[in-house]
């Protein structure tokens, strides 16, 4: 499957003197792919290790983490000639192996010309807990997210829809009637499938998709037993289970007791740090002001968690697609759209932000884009009435706004009207 993150790998290959590269991201959602792949094609060499299977470097490693100690040990002991210019060293669950964290560090020092990549599930949890030596300002970072709407456009033999979504989203024109329909129904089948690329590639292929998300749902939640305390992976989970009601509410900044009765931040605060170091859920943090920077006017207090798959989260709520046009499912439905927007935002490349004013106005997303801070609002349906945008944009003078819906392209009173399933033109 085609992912929009090889040009990134292409584009750093073909700087010159690029420092190593580390990719984060959530297990599952296809990072050893698309870097076994990029290196099978663009160079004449590929080093493979999995420092989850394969512990035999790790333990030479504790000799040295000398870059040219590690290409030798690496060419003994795998039988590997390992060219700087024409072979790429993947070292893959690095989170299993702190020296050759620490080794990155040496190559972009030592061996800039040697093209190093390394991979981890849970590298942001084990950098975090575990006080790893991280390579600070020694390598490139890069993150990894489930397949966008773009791409699962692109799987499922879309492109020239998609190229129709783009020219009408540049243009700010709508679409043709029959255009926007199937775009729309397209949009309501990445709601239930989601973007882990097993689970798009079975459902491209007619197969049953639903036991794949339980498969990773089932791997997320070994993942907490497995690098965690038994009492801490309990928290993880039961705070990771609460995700659904905290998002069906109206006000879904997240609240500790819907957890469980006397939940309170000293209790669940690490747990929460761990699923978003983990790459599982999203934060969405409550800026007080729409004021630059941004940053300045974080509430850290207040937030709202989001998954970071649409399949996990429509699998855990057993939404089916047949129930999303079901008059029942349109109070959920709402959620599900904030959920959507919030991955497309974040995979943009996007900070995740949102405003309140005293209980009075909420904006879903503020986003920063070419230096303005823009009001961004979620709407299921085309019902699509609402003070919050007009009130955030006369209050701090937002240039325009942007409003998610199902309504086709267009704009009125600043307002930028973006279908759903254009989310991911918002550059």
């Amino acid at each position: 499957m085609e992912r929009k993150i090889k040009q990134s790998l292409i584009d750093w290959k073909n700087k010159k003197n690029h420092l190593p590269l580390l990719m984060y991201g959530a297990r599952q959602i296809g990072k050893t792919y698309i870097v076994k792949e990029f290196g099978e094609q663009e160079y004449k060499n590929l080093f493979y290790v999995n420092f989850d299977k394969d512990s035999r470097l790790d333990s030479y490693l504790s000799i040295s983490i000398e870059p040219h100690y590690v290409i030798k040990t690496i060419q003994e002991l795998y039988g590997l000639d390992i060219e700087p210019e024409t072979t790429l060293i993947f070292f893959d669950e690095i989170q299993n192996s702190e020296r050759a964290l620490s080794s990155l560090k040496y190559f972009a020092e030592e061996a800039p010309e040697y093209n190093v990549i390394a991979a981890g599930s849970l590298l942001g949890v084990k950098i975090k807990r575990e006080r790893f030596s991280f390579p600070v300002g020694k390598v490139q970072i890069v993150n990894m997210f489930p397949m966008d709407f773009e791409e699962f456009l692109l799987a499922r033999g879309k492109a020239s829809l998609i190229e129709a979504i783009k020219q009408c989203y540049k243009n700010m024109s709508p679409m043709p009637t029959v255009l926007h329909e199937e775009a729309l129904l397209e949009y309501k089948s990445y709601l239930v499938v989601g973007g882990m690329p097993a689970v798009v590639n079975a459902y491209v292929e007619g197969r049953d998709f639903t036991e794949l998300q339980g498969f990773i749902y089932s791997s997320y939640v070994a993942d907490m037993a497995k690098y965690t305390s038994a009492s801490e992976s309990v928290k993880i989970n039961e705070a990771y289970d609460s995700l659904p009601a905290q998002l069906s509410k109206e006000n879904k900044k997240f609240q500790y007791k819907l957890i469980k009765k006397g939940g309170r931040s000293s209790l669940y605060g690490e747990p929460i740090d761990w699923l978003i170091q983990s790459g599982i859920c999203l934060k969405c943090t409550l800026v007080e002001q729409g004021l630059l920077p941004l940053a300045a006017y974080q509430d850290l207090s207040s937030f709202k968690l989001y998954y970071s798959d649409m399949g996990i989260f429509s699998s855990r709520t057993h939404t089916s697609m047949s129930m999303i046009d079901n008059p029942a499912m349109q109070q959920f439905l709402g959620a599900l759209t904030e959920n959507y927007a919030a991955i497309g935002l974040k995979s943009n490349g996007y900070e995740l932000n949102y405003w309140a004013s005293n209980s009075e106005a909420e904006v879903d997303f503020v986003i920063l884009k070419d230096e303005n801070i823009i009001p961004v609002e979620c709407k299921a349906g085309e019902h699509v009435r609402s003070r919050s945008l007009q009130s955030f944009m006369k209050r701090y003078n937002s240039p325009y706004s942007i409003r998610i819906s199902a309504k086709n392209f267009g704009e009125e009173n600043r307002i930028l009207s973006i279908p759903l399933y254009a989310v991911f033109c918002i550059k």
